[in-house]
């Protein structure tokens, strides 16, 4: 009987009456790479908090059914228990310290220390830090990952999104106990070459005898690493399969319960004659992590525009610079009028809204409750969901905030138990659809929309794609879309420009080549022009 590292036995778990897991089983080899796919709240995370002893699951009352890892029933009360033990978690929001460099992160809480005068002053209660000792180790973490671009001198403040990512998992692997990794959603941020890389990165671990749970929507990337995928939906375990025996479709339609159907019509080229605008010249923008430096772009009114490229290259700082997100400079017509840079107001008054990547620290106010997160621009800059009492005075009109969330909630498919509902409490997918609500109810005139579809599942990402085509079809509102996935792109957009250098590279129809793609996002100049 081959030897087994985790065992899953009946795993139950309800948050007050609500059942989230209902009679888990699974096991885990070492080496075994596994995939965990489900829609969002089919309970992948709730599942990886019993796995990984996150307090939130002994303040509620435990969990049902039994765990066993190295043969050993085992309770894990904390997450350090779990490390102590050999089991180690990446994440889907990071956890990392902006003020420290990446090679000071990877070896944080585990740092070399070395003799020095305070010792000999007060006892091995007081070592010295081996600066030269810690930085190796960090640069070899670093080089398993096989990043070449990632410096372990580098302060994670001025790294792009994808080098924090490649950072939290090399302070994993540092680790010598790792034994089982869990990885959630470590490509959500990454474009697909980078991807490739982390996908190398968790072949050479699972040869060395690290088991992994791969949590990802890109269903592809579970056929191309892993050894069998785990099914979840709704709080039940739906199937087990040899990845070497199912595909896309399949998985799919046990994720959702029902068959996928893409629209590939995208209308491209039915605004090529449409009036600009947008117009970009000469845009730099001071984003730490991003470059964007004397950019120029036109945007046509009604379409949908993309915006890709690899990491750090400046696709992500371009709506951030508009948006005066972070300081900026050159110039920006907007319907042939000058837009005010630096002044978020601005762009907000006058009907450019602005959906970002940062959802929980830019996009969402999480103490507060679902209808009041998608009301609240509204009600600041358009002054909606207001009633006069009293005459001169104004009050919120809380049945209307309640019922244009209720609106929403039915549309985007937001899983939730009411309007109420802290948006805290919500996974990631549900809290994006929140920020694409708030956007809807800005009734914008243009709007930008940085990763949207990052850590949702394949149903929920069809959902909100076709989403924005249709309130780009029925509003005429101008989209300018901002993602990772060039694939996610060409399913939507009318054309599609790749950064590259903190410039525009080219522009292209999105039925182009994807060979073309590739080219200009590593630099190349054929196939595109410069816009």
């Amino acid at each position: 009987m081959d030897e087994i590292l985790l065992r899953a036995e009946n795993l139950s778990k309800a948050f007050g009456e609500n059942t989230v897991l209902k009679d888990i089983n699974f096991t885990i080899k070492p080496g075994e790479i596994v995939g965990l796919v489900g829609e969002n709240g089919a309970g992948k995370s709730t599942l990886m908090k019993i796995i990984f002893g996150m307090e939130v699951i002994q303040a509620t009352g435990g969990y049902g059914g039994k765990l066993e890892f190295e043969g050993k029933e085992v309770h894990f009360s904390s997450p350090f228990e779990a490390l102590e033990a050999g089991i180690g978690m990446v994440h889907q929001e990071f956890s990392l310290i902006p003020g420290f460099e990446a090679g000071e992160n990877i070896v944080l809480n585990r740092e070399s220390t070395k003799k020095g005068i305070s010792e000999y002053l007060f006892g091995n209660r007081i070592r010295k830090i081996n600066e030269k000792e810690n930085l190796e180790r960090a640069r070899n973490a670093i080089e398993r990952l096989g990043v070449e671009q990632l410096q372990a001198e580098t302060p994670i403040s001025e790294m792009p999104v994808a080098h924090k990512q490649f950072t939290e998992i090399a302070r994993e692997i540092e680790r010598e106990k790792t034994k089982l990794l869990v990885l959630d959603e470590p490509t959500a941020v990454l474009t697909e070459e980078e991807a490739k890389v982390l996908i190398s990165t968790m072949k050479t671990l699972s040869d060395k005898g690290i088991a992994i749970i791969f949590i990802t929507h890109r269903l592809q990337e579970i056929l191309d690493v892993s050894d069998k995928v785990i099914v979840l939906r709704d709080g039940v375990l739906i199937n087990t399969v040899e990845t070497k025996n199912t595909n896309v479709n399949q998985i799919t339609e046990w994720m959702i319960g029902r068959k996928m159907s893409m629209t590939e019509d995208t209308e491209q080229g039915r605004k090529e004659e449409a009036e600009d605008i947008i117009e970009i010249r000469d845009l730099w923008v001071d984003m730490p992590g991003e470059m964007v430096k004397k950019l120029n772009l036109t945007v046509k009114k009604g379409e949908i525009l993309g915006l890709g490229g690899m990491a750090g290259q400046g696709k992500i700082g371009i709506a951030n610079g508009v948006m005066g997100l972070y300081a900026a400079g050159g110039e920006v017509l907007y319907a042939g009028e000058p837009l005010v840079l630096n002044h978020p107001t601005e762009a907000l008054s006058r009907g450019i809204f602005f959906v970002s990547e940062d959802r929980k620290g830019v996009g969402l106010l999480l103490e507060d409750s679902i209808e009041k997160n998608i009301a609240y621009p509204a009600l600041q800059i358009k002054q909606q969901f207001l009633k006069k009492q009293f005459g001169l005075f104004q009050m919120l009109d809380e049945k209307a905030v309640t019922e244009n969330a209720k609106k929403y909630i039915e549309k985007l498919e937001i899983r939730c138990t009411s309007s109420k509902q802290l948006v805290k409490e919500l996974s990631g997918g549900n809290q994006q659809k929140v920020c694409l609500a708030k956007a809807f109810t800005m009734d914008p005139e243009v709007l930008f929309v940085s990763e949207p579809t990052r850590g949702i599942d394949i149903g929920a990402k069809q959902l909100v794609l076709e989403t924005l085509k249709e309130y780009n079809q029925e509003k005429g509102t101008t989209i300018i879309i901002t993602s990772s996935e060039i694939e996610e792109l060409r399913s939507i957009c009318d054309r599609i420009a790749v950064i590259n250098e903190g410039k525009v590279a080219g522009i292209l129809s999105p039925k182009a080549d994807i060979l073309e793609f590739g080219r200009l996002m590593v630099g190349a100049k054929e196939g595109g022009k410069e816009q």
